[in-house]
This record gives structure tokens, sequence and C-alpha cells, in this order.
């Protein structure tokens, strides 16, 4: 204590700089918040998420509980009473349910479709384009030809044909999902997998006569990662977008388990009656939703890429 005291400020702040380690986690999070737009998307994003897990806690009332539900309260304007006596901040829909409530509970089902079908996606996408990067030749072509033909259709129009085939539901709206999005991480991957296997590390990792899963898994994809994570943040936006679409067309999820967009398709028809709330407020949860992912992406990328910074 006395050593330390007796230095100079100057002495102290070298002393401290050799102390302090920068982890590349430090170093990643010292990056991400030199920008307040990204702070504020990361914090409208957790905010989305509190409110989908704790929304059986925080909503006035269970929006899908007929037992609750009094047609009396139907398509009530914003700030009106229910017959309950709890005031509907953002009104009622057609069949009285409080929007706030149902845009809580929306945002369970649009969060958790949305995460696990990019997350699977990742995983097959990932597998295909690093066995496809590395392996070359014939297979590598084989593999992005398949990849190429989808991403010259529509994401929409495959999700159309996939849920017609398949049928409504949260695990076939999943399914359909991961098959439109597992192409853009295997295109990703594959790019960065052809360049690094030019490098000595994975020369090195071949003279020890390492299994191909080892080089693979071990030694390649960890240093493919940083273009993964940027994508990931992307594919999440999309697939919440693309859910939506879907049910807004009446082919995603069932009225039984409403997400954003079936809530924006339910209040459509009561547009041109002056109801423009049932949509509107669904529509802007969602539009806030995709918008701090996306801020929080384009930070991530920016961060993982210093020739990106601004």
């Amino acid at each position: 204590m006395t050593i330390v005291s007796s230095l100079t400020p100057e002495q102290r702040a070298v002393a401290e700089r050799e102390v302090y380690v920068e982890t590349p986690l430090r170093r990643f999070a010292s990056d991400f918040s030199d920008s307040r737009i990204a702070l504020l998307g990361l914090a409208m994003f957790l905010a989305f998420i509190s409110l989908a897990v704790f929304a059986p806690l925080l909503a006035p009332q269970n929006p899908y509980d007929l037992s609750t539900l009094d047609l009396l309260d139907s398509r009530l304007q914003p700030g009106q009473s229910l017959s309950t006596g709890q005031i509907a901040w953002l009104g009622t829909d057609g069949l009285g349910r409080d929007m706030l409530s149902a845009i809580m509970y929306g945002l369970r089902i649009s969060l958790s479709v949305g995460v696990m079908s990019a997350l699977i996606a990742l995983v097959i996408g990932a597998s295909v384009g690093l066995v496809a990067g590395y392996a070359g030749g014939w297979l590598d072509a084989v593999i992005m030809r398949i990849v190429d033909i989808q991403l010259s259709f529509p994401a929409v129009l495959i999700g159309l044909v996939l849920i017609a085939v398949l049928g409504t539901g949260t695990e076939k709206i999943i399914i359909a999902l991961v098959a439109v999005q597992w192409s853009y991480y295997a295109r990703t991957i594959r790019s960065t997998a052809i360049v690094e296997r030019q490098k000595e590390y994975i020369e090195a990792a071949r003279c020890l006569a390492l299994g191909r899963g080892v080089v693979l898994f071990r030694h390649l994809l960890p240093n493919c990662m940083p273009s993964l994570i940027v994508v990931v943040t992307v594919q999440v936006a999309h697939s919440i977008a693309l859910e939506a679409s879907l049910s807004f067309l009446g082919v995603g999820l069932p009225v039984t388990e409403p997400s954003l967009g079936r809530l924006i398709s339910n209040g459509f028809e009561y547009m041109m009656s002056g109801s423009y709330w049932i949509s509107f407020f669904p529509g802007v949860a969602l539009l806030l939703l995709i918008l701090s992912l996306n801020l929080v992406g384009d930070q991530v990328r920016d961060v993982l890429n210093p020739r990106l910074q601004r």
C-alpha cells in the first residue's frame, strides 16, 4: 500500500495498464459499447425478451383464456376500461382481448420461433458450408449449385410451398424457416472456409495427421465464427419478419398460437372501420423488434471487422 501511494499519477497509470489484461470478451464489450445506437438496440431487444418471458406476470389478462374474455369489450379504443375495471391502454380487438396482453404473448411465439429456427439453420448450414469450403472439388460445386438454386427463389415463396405441404403449426413453421435459411449460413461459412483452409495452422493440422473432423470443427470452425455471428443476428430478424409475413397471409401459425404477424392479420379486417389500433400496435412492436436486432447486428459486424469501424 505504501509503495502504491508513493507512485506518481503517471507511474500509477502505467502500472494499471500493465496489470490490466484485455481479454477478447472485454475488448468486444468495450468496442460494442462505443455506439450509443447499438446500446439502444440492445436495450430494446432485452426489453422485448423480458416482456415475452414475464408475460404471464406482467400482462393484465391472459388474452387466450376464453373465460376471461367478454364480447362487450370488443374493439374498445386505447385508454378505455374493460368490464373488469382494468384499463386497456392499447385498446382491444374484435374478441375483446386486451392488445397489450396479446402483444406480450405474441412476442413469446415470435421470438421463440425466430431464435429456434435461426439456431437450427445455423447448425445445418454451417456444417454443410464448412464441408464444402474445406473439401472443394465436385462436392463444393454440387452444394453451391443447390444453394444458388434456393437463393434464386424468394424466401416467402419457398415458405408458402413448404407450409402448403407440411401444414400449419409451430413445428411446421420452424421446419419451413430452417429450410429457407440454411443456405445463407452455408454460403457465408463456405467463403470464409476457403480462405482459412490455405493458412498455416490448417497445414500444420494436416501434417500432424489429425482427423478431418478435428480439423473442421476444432481448428477451422472457430476461425469462421465471427462472420457467422453477424449472420445470426440478421437472420433472427429475418426469421421473425418471414414468420410474420406467413402468418399475415394466413398460412403461418394458427389462431390458437398467436404471433405478432397473426395479431396484425386479425386486425386488418377492422382497419377500414376505424379500429386501426388492432393492427397498428402489433405492427409497431414488430418493427421495433426487428429494428433492435438490426442495430445490434450492425454494430457486431463493425466490431468484428475493424475495416468497417465508423
